[in-house]
């Protein structure tokens, strides 16, 4: 008898980026932990938090995520955090240094993916090194997009 896994509530998506794949051809992604408040976590576990135009750089040897949006957390009065604050990314030296060198190329950019929580309970970010698509790209991904879509429904058609 196989028994199905069970949906763990830690291992949940907060917060996705769901343009980035349409404006951004992503060349690799990483996994990299953020520096929080506990209201900042509060506010991630309701999911009410926005990374759609938020970015990250790198300043002063450490690579911040910057414009992102965490709400609030209505029950923290005067304790709260800053919505829009600039939040620390933890990376280890040797995958610094690899980004590092990946923005350096031209075009090339860091975007925000998805925030998640881990098998751990710890709020993490899927980060991307990304190149801006150009208009005429993002038409072909449309394009093979709504072929794809056809193909799968003559396909169901045809039994």
């Amino acid at each position: 008898m196989v028994q199905g896994k069970k949906s763990d509530p830690n291992n949940k998506v907060a917060a996705e980026n769901r343009k980035a794949r349409f404006s951004y051809e992503v060349l690799d992604t990483l996994e990299t932990g953020l520096v929080l408040t506990g209201t900042e976590v509060k506010s991630l576990r309701d999911g009410h938090a926005n990374i759609q135009d938020s970015y990250a750089s790198l300043e002063g040897g450490e690579f911040w995520l910057i414009n992102s949006y965490l709400p609030e957390y209505l029950q923290a009065n005067r304790f709260n955090h800053e919505p829009r604050r600039r939040r620390k990314l933890l990376l280890s030296k040797r995958e610094m240094a690899k980004l590092g060198q990946a923005i350096d190329r031209e075009g090339m950019t860091l975007v925000p993916l998805k925030i998640y929580f881990n098998d751990r309970g710890r709020a993490k970010l899927l980060l991307a090194v990304a190149r801006g698509k150009k208009l005429h790209d993002k038409r072909e991904t449309e394009k093979k997009r709504d072929w794809n879509r056809e193909k799968g429904r003559l396909l169901k058609e045809r039994g």
